[in-house]
């Protein structure tokens, strides 16, 4: 629990709320103050997807299209943001300007007739992502009994719509029993990963019924196939800790790729 969360009965209501139903949000923080602000450091509020406060105070209009495309930027990211607001002169002084990014802090201009300088932190909040996995193998047994340690929400359905801000993955480990249809039924869906639990040569030929069927031939070469990293995997818990090791590879590699 944040210290958002701690400090504001109210916010954090809203905040468990808003978790129980799968909805991204982030935590604004003010960190730092300098000249006349209307809000002091400890002031939080609770934003929406849309960059919309829900809850808690900021000050007011000075920092709030700062506040609502750092919060944004922060749930597309899934990565922290920090941001300061201040006035033109000060940004000049220092030879940045709004927009500007240095040492992982993003300027903003403040065009308030206060001319204080706000520094805001802010936290995104982001469902769980998402892994389907089609099957009742031994290897989608596996997988599903391991996914959740690592914070994976695992599902054996593929969901009829996806949430904004949440990851979605999918593993079809059918081993011989309805490949084609699971294969069909995650194909016809956005996700950002599919893989196939099976030999390059198995695919290759449900790849052509695929063709045959109508589904886009871009959409079967983005499948994985075999799944998983190369790790020499045998049983069914080494195939599935193999395959588990290749979306947590995603998952971070999607993070750092931000911050590059």
């Amino acid at each position: 629990m944040s210290p958002a969360e701690i400090l504001d009965t109210d916010l954090a209501e809203a905040a468990r709320a808003m978790r129980a139903r799968e909805e991204p949000f982030a935590f604004a923080t003010i960190v730092r103050t300098a000249g006349a602000t209307a809000a002091k450091p400890g002031a939080k509020a609770l934003l929406s997807a849309d960059g919309t406060i829900l809850h808690g105070w900021l000050g007011g209009g000075c920092t709030r299209g700062a506040v609502k495309r750092a919060a944004l930027q922060a749930l597309q990211d899934g990565t922290p943001q920090l941001v300061s607001v201040a006035p033109e002169e000060l940004l000049a002084e220092k030879g940045v300007a709004a927009g500007d990014e240095i040492d992982g802090m993003r300027f903003a201009r403040n065009g308030c007739p206060s001319r204080g300088t706000v520094d805001i932190f802010i936290e995104p909040c982001l469902p769980m992502p998402a892994l389907v996995v089609l099957g009742t193998s031994p290897v989608a047994q596996a997988l599903s009994a391991l996914a959740p340690q690592f914070h994976w929400s695992v599902t054996a359905t593929v969901p009829d719509a996806q949430s904004p801000g949440h990851r979605r993955v999918a593993v079809v480990a059918t081993q011989g029993q309805g490949d084609l249809d699971a294969l069909r039924c995650v194909l016809a869906e956005a996700f950002e990963h599919v893989a196939f639990v099976g030999s390059a040569r198995k695919f290759a030929t449900l790849a052509r019924r695929l063709e045959e069927t109508g589904v886009e031939r871009t959409a079967i070469d983005a499948v994985k196939a075999p799944a998983g990293l190369d790790l020499g995997a045998v049983t069914p818990e080494e195939i599935a800790l193999s395959i588990l090791a290749e979306l947590v590879q995603l998952r971070r590699h999607h993070v750092s790729a931000q911050d590059g």
